[in-house]
């Protein structure tokens, strides 16, 4: 397997027009952040998706930065030369400038992360600008936001629209003057999204937005086959790890249960 040279952030701009694809998956652990760089994943997403996938939340609103921190400290600690970006959560940048400079900051200081993610059209592009302008790298988010999941009427495709194709179109330019360094597209129509795709120097990575983006990002979760049920059209499942998992721990419980573990291969003497 060819793996690509180590991608920093200043390089996405230079992958893009190389035509060079990026890959990006979310990652909460040093375990499966090892694994994923053995892997050649381009950039490890420590997404609020945690909150969901692991903290059993319904939304990713109740994430907290505390939660976020920990988790990107852990995964940061699992890799060497792969960038690690990590969600804001909820209401940890949207009530001002000032904190959203402390926050991530705070962010980059205690995991050592190279990047930060917040959502948000027009309304963030002052602070995009402010973060960036302070040495903090920041990458976009559009189309479905899960944090504003309630105002735009639940997960379903944005900008199916004219005005709403529009204003994707343009918070996607102004985010890019403001300074991102690339631009997550989520549930997105695939020719809108190859629309931004083109009026952009910085990438876009998508999910559920077709495959005119510059890169795709998943769930690891969701692609290992381990959070069952979810089955949104855009999912391409590679493994189907659920049903290992809970027949190993099934066959585990039975030989504890029939005394056929531990057994003398597997004792002291």
């Amino acid at each position: 397997m060819s793996v690509p040279p180590p991608l920093t952030l200043p390089g996405l701009a230079a992958r893009k027009a190389r035509g060079e694809r990026l890959v990006m998956l979310t990652c909460y652990d040093a375990l499966f952040a090892r694994l994923l760089e053995a892997a050649g994943v381009d950039i490890l997403l420590v997404g609020d998706s945690l909150n969901e996938v692991l903290a059993g939340r319904r939304s990713t609103l109740s994430a907290t930065l505390d939660q976020m921190i920990y988790h990107a400290a852990s995964v940061r600690r699992g890799v060497e030369r792969t960038p690690v970006v990590v969600d804001l959560p909820f209401l940890s940048y949207q009530v001002s400038v000032e904190e959203a400079i402390r926050n991530a900051g705070r962010v980059m200081a205690e995991t050592d992360c190279h990047a930060v993610k917040l959502e948000g059209g027009a309304a963030m592009v002052p602070t995009v600008a402010a973060l960036v302008a302070r040495g903090i790298p920041v990458l976009g988010h559009l189309g479905l936001m899960p944090q504003s999941v309630h105002a735009t009427g639940g997960y379903r495709v944005q900008g199916r629209d004219g005005d709403a194709a529009t204003q994707l179109l343009e918070d996607a330019l102004a985010l890019e003057a403001a300074g991102a360094s690339a631009l997550v597209l989520e549930l997105v129509p695939r020719d809108l999204a190859a629309r931004v795709t083109a009026a952009l120097r910085i990438p876009t990575i998508g999910i559920g937005a077709g495959p005119g983006c510059d890169g795709q990002v998943l769930v690891l979760h969701d692609l290992l086959g381990l959070t069952e049920g979810f089955t949104p059209k855009f999912l391409r499942r590679y493994a189907e790890l659920g049903p290992t998992v809970r027949d190993a721990v099934g066959r585990f419980a039975e030989d504890v249960r029939t005394g056929r573990y531990p057994d003398e291969e597997h004792s002291f003497t």
